[in-house]
């Protein structure tokens, strides 16, 4: 499936979703002109920000972050495959990781609603 449709079919989840979510997108991966695609990349922290970003605290995390992909990003050991950009996408996923947000590469629908549905399931988290 193309990354394009994938990320369309997701949000349209997302806004028919019973929770009603607040999320919000990536637009890296629309098509723009040179020059305003080089200064929406300024506005970036880096190149390997998420697609999805969830902003519901759930189950101890601070929010959900869905990396999507057209194909399986990994290796048969689970490796990200030799990729600079997929690289810097996995290392951006792990820091996340370690600042307490659930985050995952994602490349068939079924399981962007299975991790969506597993992560709002989870009891809210408290905010102080």
């Amino acid at each position: 499936m193309k990354e394009e449709r994938l990320h369309k079919q997701i949000c349209d989840y997302l806004k028919l979703h019973k929770d009603k979510p607040i999320f919000n997108t990536d637009m890296s991966g629309i098509k723009l002109p040179k020059g305003l695609a080089i200064k929406a990349s300024k506005l970036r922290s880096n190149k390997g920000f998420p697609d999805i970003v969830i902003y519901e605290p759930r189950g101890g995390y601070f929010g959900l972050f869905l990396e999507l992909k057209s194909e399986i990003p990994f290796k048969k050991d689970g490796q990200p495959k030799k990729n600079a950009h997929l690289e810097e996408q996995a290392a951006v996923i792990e820091k996340l990781k370690s600042k307490g947000y659930y985050a995952r590469f994602i490349w068939r629908f079924e399981d962007a609603v299975s991790n969506i549905d597993a992560y709002l399931s989870m009891p809210k988290t408290p905010i102080l």
